[in-house]
């Protein structure tokens, strides 16, 4: 059956890079895989697509070509060879990476006549596809609005600049604040676990905690900490640093008594007296951004 949508190449079919597929199949595109194990093709090609029999035939066959793969390493390994067919292709790379990384395969893609768009997808492969989802990219703007309305099809398209390295880099922010709020919130249940309570007893307490940070009231510390960190003052008269460093040590020292491990927290703990050490005992908790980029000063 014709079609007017536009034609994607998908390279690589992990979870992510079949779900991508997947999803061009149902939305009409005409979709060409390849995959270093072919046989990861299987239900795409039931469903329509069009397997590649070499990453030169991959890129042959679409200007728009949509990567998904471990690493930038595993794109020169797969590409490498066909190299040539390059020239005049839209590379969209939304493997996970360095930001130096991302801005040297720039470089290499320019060598042979392409145009590289890199990309930091924010959802998990089930929602690729659904409302909400979103793509932090980064590249040519121009180009970027040529394949807008096909790139959508996965998830919204968020353009964060030309710097080839800032998707990435609101990429690798945002997964260490997912990682870090929910290792926390894992010792948290740990932590009250150790006198029998229920993860699900403690939970409407820690979803309070995250919603409320994240909110405009007195505890949004989101958009309180941001506000200091804009005008570079840290006000602690309500609630020291120095106070919350002594509240930390006593975090090490339940999680010791409780037996668990304390690596995180005493992580926390320890860049907490750092930034105290560093003169900020009687400014507010914001003055730890001060220690997080200064982490030499004495």
């Amino acid at each position: 059956m014709a079609t007017n949508k536009t034609p994607v190449t998908v390279i690589g079919l992990g979870p992510m890079g079949a779900t991508m597929a997947e999803t061009f199949l149902k939305a009409g595109h005409p979709v060409t895989v390849w995959n270093r194990t072919a046989s990861k093709a299987e239900p795409l090609i039931a469903q329509g697509a069009t397997l590649a029999a070499t990453p030169a035939d991959a890129l042959a066959a679409n200007e728009l070509v949509v990567i998904s793969q471990i690493d930038y390493q595993a794109m020169y390994d797969s590409i490498g060879s066909a190299a040539d067919a390059l020239k005049g292709r839209v590379l969209v790379n939304l493997s996970s990476d360095t930001p130096e990384k991302l801005r040297a395969a720039e470089s290499w893609a320019a060598g042979y006549g392409a145009d590289l768009i890199t990309g930091g997808i924010m959802t998990p492969p089930p929602g690729i596809g659904q409302p909400g989802a979103y793509t932090f990219y980064s590249g040519s703007e121009a180009v970027l609005e040529k394949h807008r309305e096909t790139l959508k099809v996965l998830t919204d398209v968020t353009y964060v600049g030309a710097d080839h390295g800032l998707a990435m880099l609101y990429y690798t922010a945002q997964l260490f604040i997912f990682w870090s709020s929910l290792t926390s919130y894992m010792h948290a249940v740990a932590l009250v676990g150790s006198a029998g309570v229920s993860p699900e007893a403690f939970r409407p307490y820690g979803a309070a905690t995250i919603g409320d940070l994240a909110s405009e009231g007195p505890m949004g510390f989101v958009k309180i900490l941001t506000d200091e960190i804009e005008k570079g003052e840290y006000p602690g008269e309500l609630n020291s640093l120095l106070m919350q460093a002594v509240s930390a040590d006593h975090v090490v020292e339940a999680s010791k008594a409780a037996g668990l491990d304390t690596g995180f927290p005493m992580a926390l703990r320890d860049l907490f007296w750092r930034a105290v050490d560093q003169g900020h005992g009687a400014d507010g908790l914001g003055s730890v951004y001060e220690a997080i980029k200064n982490p030499s000063k004495a």
